[in-house]
Formats: C-alpha cells, sequence, structure tokens
C-alpha cells in the first residue's frame, strides 16, 4: 500500500509539491517563531548576567529594574553615597557598579558609572564588555558611547559631544560649558548598554559644577581644568549593580539591605524580576505562537484542497484499483497514507529550511536586535509540535479518504475520457 500510494505521489509530483511547499513553509515557521519565542525570552532574561542584587531608592521591583538595566524611565530617589560605601564594605560584597541616571544626548541616556562597569558588568552567557576602539574613559570629561549610539550619531573616537540636563529627545539646558570627548566605543552587546552614553561618576558631577537647584547658574562656567582640580566625590547615585563572593548568601544580604536603617533602601534579584517584567509583556508571546499556529493550520488546510482537486482527476484510478480487487477501505487507507507522506516529506524539509533559516539569520538577529539563536537539535517542544503536525496531516487526509470511499465503481467507469 505505501508503495501504490509513493508510486502515485511520484505520478502527481506538481500537486504534491505544492501541498509539500505548503508544509515546509508552515513547519519552518511555527519552529522559527518557537525559536525565536524561547531565545528571545533567554536574551531578555540575560540582559544582565552575574549580578547578584541590584539595589536602589525603595518603590517597586519592576520599576528599580526597568531604570536600572533597561534605562525606562525615572528613579523616585537617589541612594546617598554614604550608603553605597556600607553596602560596599559588607563582607559578603565582592564588587559594585554605582550607576548615576538623569541626563542624555540626543535622545540617549546618560550613564555615569566608574571603572568597575567594564570590569564587572556580563550580559548573556556571561559576556563581558569590550571596547571596539578606543579606550575607557580615563579623564573627567571622557565619555565612553555604545555601539548604537556611535552608528546613528556617525560618532567616532575623539569626537566632542555635548550632554543636556535632564532626559528625552530634546534636552531644555545643555551643559555645553563642559563638553565630553569620545574616548571609546563598546562592541555591539543588544543590550540597553548599546543605547548609553558612559561617563564617569566624576563627570556627573562636573558637569553639574555650575548648577544649583537644578538650574544653570548664570555668568561665564568655570574652566575645565579647575574643575578637575576639585573634589568631584559623588553625593548620590541612582541604584547600584552588587556582585557577592557567595550566591548562598543573596536572600541574607537582600535582607539585610531592605533593613538596612539609615535610609530606605530596595534590593531586587535580577532574575526574579525579569521573570516578572517578562510575565507583563507576554501578550506578545502569545500572540507570536497564535500567528505560527495559524499558519500551519492553513498549510493542512492547502494540503485538503490539493487531495480534494486531485479527487476529479483520479476518479479513473480509483475505479481501477476498485476493479482490481481493492475494497472501500483500501482506498480509505490509500489517501490516508498518502496525506500522512506529504507532511512527513513536508515536515523533513521544512525541518531542514528551519536550520538554514537559523544558521543564516543567527548572525543578523545577534548583531540588530541581541537575539542569540542557539543551534541544537529538536527539543521536546519541537518534537511535539512536529508530531502534532504528523498527526494533523493524518486527520487532514481522512476529509479527501472519505470522498474517495463513498465514490462507486461505476462512477469512476463511467467517466469518459
Amino acid at each position: 500500500m505505501f508503495s501504490i500510494a509513493w508510486k502515485s505521489l511520484c505520478n502527481r509530483w506538481p500537486t504534491a509539491m505544492l501541498a509539500i511547499l505548503a508544509i515546509v513553509m508552515s513547519v519552518a515557521l511555527i519552529l522559527t517563531v518557537e525559536k525565536v519565542r524561547h531565545d528571545a525570552r533567554s536574551s531578555f532574561t540575560q540582559t544582565v548576567s552575574g549580578t547578584d542584587l541590584i539595589v536602589g531608592a525603595r518603590s517597586g521591583a519592576v520599576q528599580l529594574l526597568l531604570y536600572s538595566v533597561f534605562r525606562i524611565g525615572n528613579a523616585t530617589n537617589n541612594i546617598s553615597w554614604e550608603s553605597v560605601q556600607d553596602i560596599a564594605d559588607r563582607s559578603a560584597v565582592e564588587w559594585l557598579i554605582p550607576l548615576s541616571l538623569g541626563d542624555s544626548h540626543k535622545g540617549f541616556r546618560v550613564v555615569g558609572t566608574n571603572s568597575a562597569f567594564f570590569e564587572h558588568f556580563r550580559y548573556g552567557n556571561d559576556r563581558s564588555l569590550k571596547l571596539q576602539t578606543g579606550k575607557p574613559f580615563n579623564d573627567v570629561f571622557d565619555t565612553v558611547i555604545g555601539s548604537e549610539v556611535a552608528e546613528k550619531l556617525g560618532y567616532s573616537v575623539g569626537q566632542s559631544i555635548v550632554v543636556a540636563h535632564g532626559t528625552g529627545n530634546v534636552g531644555l539646558v545643555e551643559h555645553d560649558n563642559q563638553p565630553f570627548v569620545v574616548s571609546g566605543i563598546l562592541e555591539r552587546t543588544g543590550t540597553p548598554v548599546d543605547r548609553a552614553v558612559h561617563v564617569s561618576l566624576e563627570g556627573i558631577e562636573a558637569m553639574h559644577v555650575d548648577w544649583r537647584s537644578g538650574t544653570k547658574k548664570r555668568g561665564e562656567g568655570t574652566p575645565a581644568d579647575i574643575i578637575r582640580d576639585m573634589d568631584l566625590q559623588p553625593g548620590a547615585v541612582t541604584a547600584v549593580l552588587v556582585g557577592l563572593h557567595s550566591r548562598g548568601a543573596v536572600f541574607k544580604e537582600q535582607r539585610a539591605i531592605n533593613t538596612y536603617t539609615e535610609e530606605p533602601l530596595l534590593a531586587i534579584l535580577p532574575g526574579v524580576a525579569l521573570q516578572e517584567l517578562w510575565g507583563l509583556v507576554g501578550v506578545a508571546e502569545s500572540a507570536l505562537f497564535i500567528v505560527s499556529v495559524s499558519v500551519v493550520i492553513c498549510g493542512l488546510v492547502n494540503l485538503i484542497t490539493v487531495l480534494l482537486a486531485g479527487l476529479n482527476e483520479r476518479r479513473r484510478e480509483m475505479a481501477i484499483l476498485r476493479s482490481a480487487g481493492a475494497r472501500p477501505a483500501h482506498i480509505f487507507l490509500l489517501l490516508c497514507i498518502e496525506s500522512t507522506l506529504l507532511t512527513i516529506v513536508g515536515v523533513i524539509m521544512g525541518l531542514i529550511l528551519y536550520y538554514l533559516a537559523t544558521m543564516l539569520g543567527g548572525q543578523w538577529l545577534q548583531h540588530q536586535y541581541g537575539i542569540n539563536l542557539s543551534l541544537s537539535l529538536p527539543g521536546r517542544n519541537e518534537l511535539f509540535i512536529l508530531g502534532s503536525i504528523v498527526m494533523a496531516g493524518l486527520v487532514a487526509g481522512t476529509l479527501p479518504a472519505l470522498s474517495a470511499y463513498r465514490k462507486s465503481l461505476s462512477d469512476g467507469m463511467a467517466q469518459r475520457l
């Protein structure tokens, strides 16, 4: 029976190829969407890696995560530098990255930090920051920019830029008396680091020397050389990223910081907060899956259409099979086998197309959106999807098979050539 079904399909290869093509596209699309959905979630949760705690002013966990990691929104309050020093002095703390936010440059966030940022910040699978060109900031007025900032604004090392006070695409007042010089450009990471302008904490203090209560003082600004000799110790920062010697101490340190008596602070676990944030945007994830399932259904409907359309042309073939001794059940089984064979071939070719698309498009997605597509054998979910498609192909074949089952012997033999 399989041999007859296969030879029949080979004899009608143009229509069979159309059905297979629809299955191939459906399988490749649903596997690619599922892969992108899974790896996008993985890349999202790996936006910050190796950080045990994020500490900020007491607010909400998601809000703290948004402004400290994704540079979205603003902090309700700052952390005093004394509190930062107290956290850094705790025996369980290995390293600490202070972050100072609040200014911008042509729509990109300005992040005040120190050398620990380039040394300890990790993203993805424990990947460290690397400079594409130049060097980290060494002077008070040096800046290291992300790759997206450099590409969109056409900046290079040595370029002079002016930071604006406040955030937004258009700064109301600029710190034009204290321009910064681009000392380095970071390699693309696919994280918010690409869209940030990094300056030193001293640089943040330096550009606010001639400011009082959020407004610029009148008169000539203080010369840069005089500012460099000033005490530029920051009074407060927006948030800090904390790394511990042992991850086993993370809950103890979180509790200690959350009950800090000198100042109301909030310490969150990045992984937990990222999962919570992903849950808020999970609707888009579900929409992607629904779209891909719809495409598979369209492919199966196309398979049914091709088989039904071919039935009329195969009336004589069916009649000959019946006259040769084939029972209606054999005709039913033959059509079911044909639809299953078409689906299996489509699934195999769709799997091959999926791997080709992953190999060819993986680098582009990593470069453009920071989504790292890992090339691996089909997992349990993928095997379940493929098995479901094969079963659906078998079920889809029952409709034309039932139609052929009901055809009478005289219907085929009475057909005129």
